[in-house]
């Protein structure tokens, strides 16, 4: 029986190539070009631990302090002054701390950072992060909003609003303060979204995706789930919940999309369709961050042309330190 199970183990295994998935690296020289992928294959690497400052618990200052006092050093992030990447010692020593412990910092990736600083969230606005856990960027608005307002986080899965749900204690977000309302839902997004019609001043929508900007090269585990019939299943949901979440955005408002995969089916395409549909209701806003490389946008895909305007949206251009993200800043004309 255990040679069988050891056989049977053996043929399973050889299902996952340690290379990256063919398909996927074609389609990857289509989007970026066999000489920019060449350089942007490098970086398909397991990144450098970074973290950013809970500024809702600790100041730059005292956190600073209690890295020098461990022997910890750290580099800056220039367009992030909260932000920090791990340059000596562990993630493990990091964790050991009571600063980490206590909710006084939290290990984030530095593409996770960015759709909550281009969505700008500001104290005594009205928020939502339509599909919220583990609480990453949640936690970061909060933070923005000086706790000040109101935010509404949500999560489907109930696993995962478990861990939003602890998180958000750890870091002080749930507790209550002066002018701050902060609720947890568990829900469908677009059926919360009816509850909520032309209310937020802000929405944040990362949605699931199919993650391909986490891949790491010779790493089966984070690219054996990968296929296009994958991304073709995803981009269903993603559009519904676009559309769910601009039905929550008052006129006015703004909303920022984003995804941590490099696929133009979730990305540019899932934008101008939804530009296509909407017509002069929306209108995109240029993104631009100081100190923070990115990729031309795709505005052809698979023989179709795409929205003009999707000229205006964000690609980061993966390095050894920041993976690759998409992001689109879209306001509702009033």
């Amino acid at each position: 029986m255990a040679k069988k199970k050891k056989k049977r183990n053996m043929k399973r295994g050889k299902k996952l190539s340690s290379d990256l998935p063919d398909k996927f690296v074609e389609r990857m020289e289509a989007i970026a070009g066999p000489a920019l992928f060449s350089d942007i294959r490098k970086t398909f690497i397991d990144k450098p631990t970074t973290f950013r400052v809970n500024t809702i618990k600790a100041s730059k200052s005292e956190i600073m302090e209690t890295l020098r006092m461990n022997g910890m050093k750290t580099l800056d992030v220039s367009w992030n002054k909260d932000a920090f990447i791990l340059n000596s010692k562990t993630k493990r020593d990091l964790t050991n701390l009571d600063i980490y412990k206590d909710g006084k910092i939290y290990i984030q990736s530095l593409a996770s950072m960015v759709p909550p600083i281009i969505l700008d969230p500001q104290p005594g606005e009205k928020v939502l992060d339509l599909t919220a856990a583990p609480g990453s960027k949640t936690s970061q608005m909060a933070a923005m909003m000086g706790k000040k307002g109101e935010l509404v986080a949500n999560e489907l899965n109930k696993v995962r609003f478990s861990r939003l749900q602890y998180n958000m204690e750890g870091l002080g977000v749930s507790a209550e303060g002066d002018d701050w309302e902060f609720i947890l839902r568990l829900e469908d997004g677009s059926a919360l979204s009816t509850e909520y019609p032309d209310y937020f001043d802000k929405v944040l929508l990362d949605v699931v995706c199919s993650g391909e900007a986490r891949f790491i090269d010779g790493v089966p585990k984070t690219y054996g789930y990968w296929s296009e019939k994958k991304i073709k299943m995803l981009v269903y949901r993603q559009q519904k919940l676009l559309f769910a979440s601009w039905h929550a955005l008052k006129p006015g408002g703004i909303l920022v999309y984003s995804t941590c995969t490099m696929a133009p089916e979730e990305n540019e395409m899932r934008i101008s369709k939804f530009l296509e549909r909407v017509g002069d209701e929306a209108k995109i806003l240029d993104i631009k961050i100081d100190g923070l490389k990115s990729m031309k946008p795709i505005m052809e895909w698979k023989e179709r042309k795409l929205h003009k305007d999707v000229k205006k949206t964000l690609r980061i251009l993966p390095t050894d330190q920041i993976e690759g993200f998409f992001v689109a800043k879209i306001q509702k004309r009033v």
